[in-house]
């Protein structure tokens, strides 16, 4: 049978459906001539039920797509010949109340001469920097509404999970209120983020997020933002979506927002001041250094003039041979973080997140077979550029 015999017998399969559930004897009458019809679809239209989940998409997508803005940057830059020009940078942001506060990240903002803002109504404002936080990557915007604004609520980045469903909408590549669903993929990833700088404790996600999605919001599935769509992993450099983005959880963000309301002056904290190359140590491994196999953060080194130095924590003095790998070892294994068991490596970062210079954090670690705890009084990061 050739291509046309089998198309010809494929389209007479559907018209032979077709006729033994409608009773148009002119239709009969064609097909028994052997014609075949101009058209192929039915006289009417039938549509398919939506799934609870694909109906939970479209109500976060319509609730939320108001409140998610297009951010323009507009940033001076030198030629080589010394000659000056604008280049411009797109990417996202949120609302989050109704007087035009905008939660962004930092490199969407950064360096920038002029911040304008779209909202999806096409309607432009300009937009003035409130506050950026550049260990997380995050910026504050405001513009001054001429309306009524609707805003996303924040959620609690704290006890999200792997494999809860998330919602990212955005601008990726330029393309405006894209909505893009996938889950959460893992917790506490460590990236490189701009200039060479570390962002831990990230959320992974498969929900595609491309070049302009940067500084939109991830969405569980009550429509709280629960991240800030910050970067992607691109194949061979080529900045494309393959399923591994990254968002900054909310809670980061919590303290630039707590600067605002209160009108003070607040400075999150910087690190600990500790090396911990080991990382978490658990179980059996645990056991095998002469910890205990609950487990903890094995401090390798601590740096001069650091919280940490001030507090007395202590790192490795010696080193072992564990499998085919030598190991730092008499170091505090820090157990517990104001109270709270320590989990995973990121543990540390995560806890001072939250916290301000300044802050008491209280760690219960575990020295020459004895528990106790120590009192930390966290310092700002050094040379640390807020304003």
């Amino acid at each position: 049978m050739n291509f046309r015999s089998l198309l010809v017998a494929l389209l007479l399969v559907g018209g032979f459906v077709y006729v033994t559930t409608n009773p148009d004897s002119r239709l009969r009458r064609t097909l028994s001539r052997g014609e075949l019809p101009s058209w192929s679809e039915p006289t009417v239209a039938y549509s398919a039920g939506l799934t609870s989940d694909e109906q939970n998409n479209i109500d976060i997508y319509k609730s939320s797509k108001d409140s998610v803005v297009y951010i323009t940057s507009t940033v001076i830059q030198r030629g080589f010949f010394g000659q000056t020009y604008q280049s411009k940078a797109l990417g996202s942001g949120f609302l989050i109340n109704a007087d035009g506060q905008i939660l962004t990240n930092n490199h969407v903002v950064s360096g920038s001469s002029q911040v304008e803002v779209t909202l999806p109504d096409q309607s432009n404002y300009k937009a003035e920097i409130l506050d950026r936080d550049q260990v997380n990557d995050l910026a504050l915007i405001k513009i001054t509404p001429k309306k009524k604004l609707t805003f996303l609520s924040l959620g609690d980045s704290d006890h999200i999970q792997v494999g809860q469903k998330v919602l990212a909408i955005g601008q990726p590549l330029g393309l405006d209120g894209t909505l893009t669903v996938g889950v959460i993929s893992t917790l506490h990833r460590d990236i490189e983020g701009e200039n060479n700088r570390k962002l831990e404790g990230m959320i992974q996600t498969d929900a595609a997020i491309n070049q302009g999605n940067s500084g939109g919001p991830l969405l569980d599935s009550s429509g709280y933002v629960i991240g800030i769509n910050t970067a992607i992993y691109g194949a061979g450099g080529s900045g494309g979506n393959i399923g591994i983005g990254f968002a900054m959880p909310i809670n980061r963000a919590k303290t630039m927002l707590e600067t605002i309301r209160t009108g003070k002056r607040i400075v999150p904290a910087g690190p600990l001041g500790v090396v911990t190359r080991v990382g978490y140590v658990t179980g059996d491994i645990a056991e095998e250094l002469h910890l205990p196999s609950s487990g903890g953060i094995l401090v390798d080194e601590v740096h001069r003039g650091s919280p940490a130095e001030s507090a007395g924590l202590r790192g490795s003095n010696r080193e072992v041979i564990v499998g085919n790998y030598r190991v730092p070892v008499g170091g505090d294994l820090i157990t517990a973080i104001d109270g709270k068991p320590v989990k995973n490596q990121s543990a540390i970062t995560q806890a001072i997140s939250t916290k301000h210079a300044g802050d008491l954090m209280t760690l219960t670690i575990y020295r020459d077979g004895h528990t106790m705890d120590v009192k930390v009084t966290l310092a700002a990061e050094a040379g640390e550029e807020r304003f």
